[in-house]
């Protein structure tokens, strides 16, 4: 465990960008005990390094179907930080009851919100630590959605600019609702006003090069001294996890579109 204070000494020649988030993860998780929200990817990854070295009041949670990408890749990276971590597996009986029990909190129905959120939701409602520190905002801010690799640096901007707008207009409050619920405090370091200053100074060869993404972040993970977490690749949260594969079982099962397994799942048919 390295001092609390004066962490920027250990970093490999670091950049602004490492540096802002050294700062801001510091003052997040002095004097509160954390969960983090742990898919083993790079967003998290920096995040729970950077924690790593700061505090011990941190627990990585990870939730996932059983032997699910998150899950696998979770487990490797938490035993190469020495960090406890719990793992929340999604069944096709809890899925079903939770998504129906985050419909009825948020008033949600919309599948691909749902999908997407049901790790967050496990974590909302399982943690036992009062605040959840994410790395929500990070895609948005550094190019990390497939989409974005071949578009100019006009469209580039403008879709960030427009993926942006629906991760606070529609995303946060979603996931501000259901922590409340469960009495937690979503924290996001990446987007904090000074990791968002950093990025609009950021050209395009700062967030994507051929077909490698968020190359911004990969260099902070290489300060920060855990290039292995540099390598690692995108999988959206309701794939990572498992969700939309369960989600497409039961629809498969009862010869219905994923949308319908929504709709029963809202009216407690399932």
């Amino acid at each position: 465990m390295l001092p609390p204070l004066g962490i920027s000494q250990y970093l490999n020649t670091p950049s602004k960008l490492t540096e802002t988030l050294v700062k801001v993860v510091e003052e997040i998780v002095t004097g509160k005990e954390i969960a983090i929200a742990f898919s083993g990817g790079l967003d998290c990854g920096i995040i729970a390094a950077i924690a790593a070295e700061l505090t011990e009041s941190i627990k990585l949670y990870t939730v996932g179907t059983e032997n699910s990408y998150d899950v696998n890749e979770a487990k490797k990276m938490a035993e190469s930080f020495g960090i406890d971590c719990e793992y929340l597996l999604i069944t096709e009986d809890n899925l079903i009851r939770n998504i129906h029990e985050m419909i009825e909190i948020t008033k949600t129905v919309n599948p691909i919100v749902l999908s997407f959120e049901v790790p967050l939701f496990y974590i909302s409602k399982y943690s036992k630590e009062n605040y959840i520190m994410t790395g929500q905002g990070a895609d948005e801010l550094f190019a990390g959605y497939f989409k974005y690799v071949g578009l100019s640096e006009y469209n580039l901007k403008n879709l960030m600019k427009t993926d942006m707008e629906k991760l606070i207009g529609i995303t946060l409050p979603h996931e501000r609702v259901v922590s409340r619920y469960f009495g937690k405090t979503m924290l996001y370091p990446y987007l904090d006003s000074r990791v968002l200053d950093i990025s609009k100074k950021m050209n395009v060869k700062d967030l994507i090069f051929g077909e490698v993404r968020k190359n911004c972040l990969r260099e902070v993970a290489k300060d920060v001294g855990r290039p292995e977490i540099a390598v690692k690749r995108k999988k959206a949260a309701q794939y990572g996890s498992g969700t939309m594969s369960v989600l497409r079982r039961i629809a498969k099962q009862k010869g219905v579109t994923i949308n319908e397994v929504i709709r029963g799942i809202s009216v407690g048919e399932y």
